[in-house]
This record gives C-alpha cells, structure tokens and sequence, in this order.
C-alpha cells in the first residue's frame, strides 16, 4: 500500500519521511500505523528541528534530581522535600479555541506534575497577544484568562505568578504557556518507562471521544485562514474531573503498586503506549475494545489520536489491578485493564478482534527524523540594520525633558506614558480572576513580589490537613521571564537576559536560584532566519544557566507560531520563556518590591553603564521604534548582584527588593512607590556621556533596586564596598504616604515630580476590563496640570 503526498499531508508528513517509515518497518505502514507516525513525527511530540539544539543545555547538578526525558524535572529542596515543575504551551489551541486551549493547557501541565507522584501546588503563566485595541486580540485575551482560571480554580491549585506582554507580532498567533509545580509525596519519583513482562497495563480516568484528534499534528503547523475550522483538534477539559484524577493517582501511587504511568497528553493512546514502552525497553500490547468511550461508532485510528482529557495508563504490578481499580472507582473515575507488557519492544494494537497496529516502540518514540539546520554564519539584514541604530538620533533631551516635534514633553509624561503602557501597566485585572490563596500556602502573590513564594508543607500532608510536627520555615519561589523584543533584536544575548532576569527576579525575594524549564516558542524553523534565532537563544540559555548554576530540567519546543494570511505570514518574535524555580531557606526573611519604611535609604545595586535603550520599552512606547541592540549581559557581575541581594535579604538589612527590567529605573522606582503606596526622594546624578532617556528608562540586567533598614545602614555600605565595589549607588530615601516620587539632579535641579494619585491613574487603566476601550496602544497622556488645546 503506498500513499499520495496530498494523504501524507494530511497526517503532517512529507514524503521523505513516508520513506524513512518503510525502511524502518521493511513495508508499508497501514492506515492506522500512518495516523500514528503522523502525530509521533509532528514537531510537538519529536522535536525533529530542535531536538540537536537542546543537546547544549546543561542538565545536571547536586540537586537534580530527574532531569530531561521525563514528564517533569524533579529538584531536590533537602530534608526530604523534593520538588516536580515543568513548562508546557498550548499556543494553537488557544489561538482557534481560547477557552478550552487555556483551560487544557492548565489541566495537561498539571498531569505533568502529578504523573511524578508530586501533588501540584501552584501555578503560573505566561501570555503573548496582539494590541488589544483590536476586538480580536481583546477576545482571545479574555477567553485565555478565563479559561487558566476555570481550570486552576476549579481544581484548587493556586495561580500565584505570571506575565503578559503585547506586540503586534503576536496578532492571532497568541502564546499561552503555563508552569506548574509540586512536591513529591511518594518515597520513589514515579516514572514513565513500562517494566515487567506480564503487568497489566491499565487505562484510568475520563472516557475517550473524538475531541482533539490530531492535536499535535495542529500544534506543528503554522495558522491559517483554515485554522478555525481545526476547532475539533482543541481539547475539552473537565477540571473537576482533573481534580478527582489528581487525588486518586496520589493514593494509587502510595500504594506502592503502580510499576509506571504516563499522562496521556498529545497523541493521547499512541504517545503514552510507544513512549512508556520505548522507554523500558519493553513492549504493550493493547485492546481498544476495552477502552471507555463517550461516544459510539469510533474506528481505530480515532481512538489512538484522540486527545481526550483526563486520562492516564498505568502499570500495574501484577495480582494488584483490582486494588487500584478500586481505588480509582471510589473517585468516581473510568478504570480498567486495557493491556499488558510484553516482552517484543513493539506497540500492539487491537481492535473488534484483530490486530490494527504493530508497530516497533522506538520507530514511533525515539528512532524519530531528525534535521540538525545549518546556522547562517552571519546576522541576517534586518539584525545587522538594527545594530546600527545610533541613540543619537533621537530628539535631543536634558534634565527637562526631550523635545517632539515642536513640542517638549517633560519627563513625568514620557513616566506616566510607559506605567500606561499595557506591557507595564497593572496587570490586576488578569490575576484578581485567579484563585492565588488556595491551598494557604502562597506567601507572596501576583503585584507583591518579582516572584511568587509557596510554603512547603511537611510531606504527607494535603491542604485542609493539620501537621503534628513543626511546619518548615522553607519555602520555594517561582518566576517566568521573557522579552521576545530583545531576542528578536539579539537572540544570543536575549536569552541569557531572560535567565538572568529570572534568576534575579528570585533573588529579589530571597531565593537561591535552583534550574530552570524553558519553552521555546519561535516560527517556522525551515526559514533559515528563524532557526538562526533558535540556535542562538539555544546558546545563550546554555550559557547563562551553567554561569549561573541553574541546569534545566526539561520545557517544551513550540515552534511554527506564524500566521499565515492569502497576503504575507507573520511571525512572531522568537520567544524562549524560562520557568526558574527557588529555596527559599527562611520563610521569615523574603521581601517584597514595595517601600516599607518611611525613611528607609534607596540603593541601586549594578551599573547603569550597563543599560541601552536598544529593544527598550520607552523606544517602542514614546518613539514607535524597535530597533537598536539590547545591552550585553555581564553573567559575573549578575552573579555578584543577585548574590548581593539575597545576603542582605537573609541578614534582615533589605527590606524591598526590585528588578530594574522594562522601563528602566524610572519605571522600578515608581513600581516601588506604588506596590509599597509610598513616595521617594531621589537624586539622580548628572552625566556626560548617557542621555537623560537612557539614564532613566534605558534598560539592561544586573540591576536591582532595594530598601534598607537604616539601622543596618553602616553595615549594608560596607558589604556592597567589599562585594561590590563601583557597581551600587545610594540613590535616596523613602518617603510618605503623602509625598511624591520625585527626582532630581546632584545640584538639585528638578527632574521628574509625580504624585502616587497621579501614577496609578494611569497604571491601573489599561486593563480595567476585558473588552476596555483602552486596551492596546495608549495615546501619549499629558503630563500635570496639562490639558488638550
């Protein structure tokens, strides 16, 4: 039997690979073996294009403990508590179907964690959409948000960070990326690999329909004018039932009865049956028959791509089925033997008595194409232009503002011009939707830290329990960062900013900086342009994660995020999100980004030398330009200001700490003002070779802005003296409720007054509700006391 290329395509393969596939098989695949290959061999489940770059990424360390291959990366947090995270993107699904792509992304992740034998204890996100002035992007936002907090909510497992930026790059083609997290509660890390010729290999959870069908196929090609009509291909998900599946698999699990599992995720029964068998070496022999169904007359290759949610496979030990059965039975959920292990490392498929599929595991799991590109030796020409963008160029400014046009806008409205900005401005109205206090672990929460921070609980015990002993002054801290603007514009040093804002955005709340997941969404890799943008941010990851001692653990590749239209294809800006874990050691000592004290010294640790306004904000914001090179990352000096700010976090002298990231230090200082709804004072000192805009709003890593007790004021100077001499400066003071922020020159000469009224007028604005008439690009604002002719 042989294929047309229009019937190859349309299980996403070309007809190279068709011919790979009857070599590996020595004869034609049937129909079902191809639908199989098709979804197995999709970018989404191989990773054909990137699977080389990866190959770069440290992944070991002292306290990794299950690194890449598994469902998710396991860290180990000491005294027996061991942490489960992963990042995952359902950036497709959402496009064509925002709710339910939302809302299954959350549910996919969180399987990821629970299949480990960890009970997920929080969340996170990190989202990507077009100007939201457009009704389309406005619609995809809210249904996005709506369904992340559907599915957290309903199965109780807090959201407690995130980010969400806007571009236009991303109209249609949103990115929604979701981290989740979770401790282990069982002694062994449960894994995936099938062991045990004869163990039963049983199906447990929801039942199996015809929703998401080719799921994975979709997620590996670009979006169309079609793409609506692949709706059937985006998942439907059931939270409540998600949470019925997460408490039984815990207490089958305990048992110590279940061999392996697997979630069945993307290419549902085909990718948990060939990789649980490829992974031990073994093979699975499996009845449809004996699956539970919702809906009748399905053939075979409907049921093994299905991507029906809230399912798993198990391996059980053998003569122990019944007991887990039994188990699953009492949550309310399908269980029943569907297989068992066989010795022959095949996939073995049944159907109405005969045999449909026989297929080796690893042809279909590991033995998959792989496309290692060649790397352009040069930047391509849109990358080499940017970098010649002199700042220069700009309208001439001072310490009064800068001129546009005939007009002169001072400095407090190019301010509240950027806190408007959607990318800047409170993201309130986003996470008031989440339930961030459920389970009453969260420490710190979305608007009071640059990362979240969760209690640990003492092993065994679930939320709602009482512990006998003493609970652990430990907690653990998450973060994800990115900046697709800067990695557009430099992939290799926009990566490592994007690891080293992660690991500072830890830092500031008093974390040690643990490992990273990272999901790397870009466009269509056969575009020799985008996979010289993934092969350097592959790089620059790599770097900045062994400069920094944070190995990585595992993500997700999501690659193909382009709009394809009848006039031009759109892609977005490539867009590695780096998901980075932390121990916090004493839950006592962590901070938050706002003001404490009235009083309190103000201390920028790092160099501005270090910042441009390449890629800034404030260029795209006030000038419509991006453009220019973002600042080079000093990992060495990143090193030495993170670990300056954790040391005077932990010795109790920091009191609020506060990455300097988009919109540069004017930017942090009035975040700092408003999260603590306090003013300050600041000196800003007078230079000759920076102008005033990159002085204030040029951005750059190894900056972090902080507070300090004044009693340890003698001490706190002479460290940063001896850690970090010529990189810190003292910059003010904290003031009242009642005060502005106000900035001015060493001689005194007034720079910037804003009152906190005044600042969270506009920062709160841009999201006041799903389908605001402000949502997008914001209208330049005038500045105090300013009105329209």
């Amino acid at each position: 039997m042989s294929y047309t290329p229009a019937e190859l395509k349309t299980h996403g393969l070309s007809p190279d690979e068709y011919q790979m596939i009857v070599k590996r098989l020595g004869r034609d695949p049937n129909p079902n073996e191809l639908a199989m290959f098709g979804v197995m061999w999709s970018e989404h489940c191989c990773y054909k294009n990137s699977r080389p770059l990866l190959k770069g990424f440290p992944t070991t360390g002292e306290r990794i403990l299950v690194g890449p291959g598994e469902n998710a990366g396991v860290v180990d947090l000491g005294d027996g508590d061991r942490l489960a995270f992963k990042i995952e993107s359902h950036n497709h699904p959402s496009a064509v179907e925002p709710f339910q792509g939302a809302a299954t992304g959350v549910g996919g992740i969180l399987r990821d964690i629970f299949t480990m034998g960890a009970r997920p204890i929080a969340l996170l996100n990190s989202l990507r959409f077009g100007p939201l002035f457009e009704a389309s992007n406005r619609r995809l936002l809210a249904g996005v948000v709506e369904g992340i907090a559907h599915y957290g909510n309903c199965s109780g497992v807090p959201t407690v960070g995130g980010e969400l930026a806007v571009d236009p790059c991303y109209s249609g083609n949103p990115l929604v990326n979701v981290m989740a997290l979770g401790l282990l509660e069982t002694a062994e890390v449960v894994k995936s690999g099938a062991k045990g010729i004869g163990n039963p290999v049983l199906y447990v959870g929801s039942t199996t329909g015809r929703d998401g069908i080719r799921g994975a196929s979709f997620a590996s090609a670009e979006l169309s004018e079609q793409s609506q009509q692949d709706r059937p291909a985006v998942q439907v998900g059931d939270p409540f039932l998600g949470k019925c599946l997460i408490e039984a698999c815990l207490e089958a699990f305990q048992t110590g009865a279940v061999v392996a599992a697997q979630d069945m995720g993307a290419a549902g029964i085909t990718c948990s049956t060939s990789e649980m068998a490829a992974k031990g070496g073994v093979g699975i022999r499996f009845n449809l028959d004996r699956v539970p169904v919702r809906e009748s007359g399905m053939q075979a290759w409907e049921y093994l791509l299905s991507e029906s949610q809230e399912r798993m496979l198990l391996v059980a030990q053998k003569g122990r089925e019944q007991e887990l059965i039994e188990i699953f039975h009492r949550w309310g959920l399908q269980a029943t033997v569907a297989g068992e292990v066989v010795a022959e490392p095949v996939v073995e498929i049944w159907h109405q008595g005969s045999r449909v599929v026989n297929l080796p595991a690893r042809s279909l799991a590991e033995d998959t194409p792989l496309y290692p590109r060649p790397i352009l030796s040069e930047p391509p020409d849109y990358v080499q232009a940017a970098w010649q963008w002199d700042p220069h160029t700009l309208p001439k400014c001072d310490h009064r503002g800068i001129l546009l046009g005939a007009e002169r806008l001072s400095w407090e409205q190019v301010l509240l011009n950027l806190l408007a900005s959607p990318n800047i401005a409170s993201k309130a109205w986003v996470y008031h939707q989440y339930d961030h206090q459920v389970q009453n672990n969260t420490r710190l929460w979305p608007g009071q830290g640059d990362a979240a921070v969760i209690r640990i609980r003492p092993q065994g015990f679930g939320p709602g329990e009482v512990p006998p002993l003493k609970p652990s002054p430990k907690g653990v801290a998450a973060t994800v960062d990115g900046n697709g603007r800067w990695v557009y514009l430099d992939p290799y040093e926009g990566a490592k900013a994007a690891v080293a804002e992660a690991a500072r955005n830890l830092s500031c709340v008093g974390a040690e900086p643990l490992a990273i997941t990272d999901n790397l969404n870009f466009g269509n890799p056969e575009n020799p342009t985008v996979y010289w943008q993934l092969a350097l941010a592959c790089r620059g990851i790599g770097a900045a994660c062994r400069a920094l001692g944070t190995p990585v653990t595992g993500g997700n590749v999501s690659l193909y995020n382009e709009t394809l239209t009848s006039k031009r294809s759109q892609a977005i800006y490539p867009t590695p999100v780096i998901g980075m874990v932390g121990l916090v050691m004493d839950l006592k000592r962590t901070c938050g980004q706002g003001w404490q004290h009235t009083g309190d010294p103000i201390y920028l640790l790092g160099s501005t030398a270090q910042t441009t306004l390449g890629g800034s904000e404030y260029l795209a914001t006030l000038h419509e330009k991006v453009t220019g090179r973002p600042a080079p990352v000093d990992l060495e000096l990143e090193k030495q200001v993170q670990a300056a700010c954790r040391f005077g976090i932990r010795q109790g002298w920091v009191r609020s700490a506060h990455d300097c990231s988009d919109g540069g230090l004017g930017v942090a200082l009035a975040e700092a003002c408003l999260s603590g709804g306090q003013g300050a004072t600041i000196r800003i000192p007078s230079t000759q070779s920076h102008r005033w805009d990159q002085v204030l709003f040029g951005e750059g890593s190894s900056r972090i802005l902080v507070s300090v007790d004044p009693a340890h004021q003698p001490a706190w100077e002479d460290y940063l003296g001896s850690q970090l001499p010529g990189n810190w400066q003292h910059l003010g003071q904290v003031g009242t409720a009642a005060d502005p922020l106000s900035l001015s020159t060493d001689e005194g000469d007034p720079v910037l007054i804003l009152s906190l009224r005044e600042m969270e007028s506009v920062f709160q604005e841009p999201f006041p509700t799903p389908v605001g008439t402000h949502l997008g690009m914001m209208p330049r604002i005038k500045g105090p006391g300013q009105t329209d002719p």
